[in-house]
């Protein structure tokens, strides 16, 4: 039994450590050729090239992102659901774009709505873990 917690735990965590990393890559994939343009390196590259430049990135999202959700997924013997996984995602997704922009975008500024819009978030995660019988 206490081998089965050690390895729900490590699971657990490499789950989620894999779905921030896959996230932090893919949001570059996304919004990184954005700054990349702001700072003139991209501003000259046909939109074709911006395309390519960014599922080059997006490659590595998904060689971090496919295990996650093999790892942790319930069907394999991982301790998250589907739905949790994809709530899981989303909140990281949100949380790790909030900080990219905040480092590199300054022109984009938070608002109490952003922050209200993030407690609803941790509310709804909240809701996926519940446990209803």
């Amino acid at each position: 039994m206490r081998n089965y917690i050690r390895l729900m735990n490590w699971t657990l965590f490499a789950t989620v450590a894999l779905l921030i990393l896959s996230n932090i890559v893919m949001t570059f994939a996304w919004y990184g050729h954005l700054k990349l343009q702001q700072m003139g390196i991209s501003s000259h590259w046909p939109l074709i090239v911006v395309i390519l430049f960014s599922w080059g990135i997006a490659f590595f999202e998904y060689s971090l992102m496919v295990p996650a959700n093999r790892l942790g997924f319930t069907g394999n013997g991982g301790p998250f659901s589907l739905l949790q996984l994809k709530i899981i995602q989303e909140v990281i997704t949100l949380t790790v774009f909030t900080v990219f922009v905040t480092v590199f975008f300054k022109s984009e500024q938070l608002k109490w709505n952003h922050f209200v819009s993030f407690a609803f978030l941790i509310i709804a995660v909240y809701f996926a873990f519940m446990k209803v019988e």
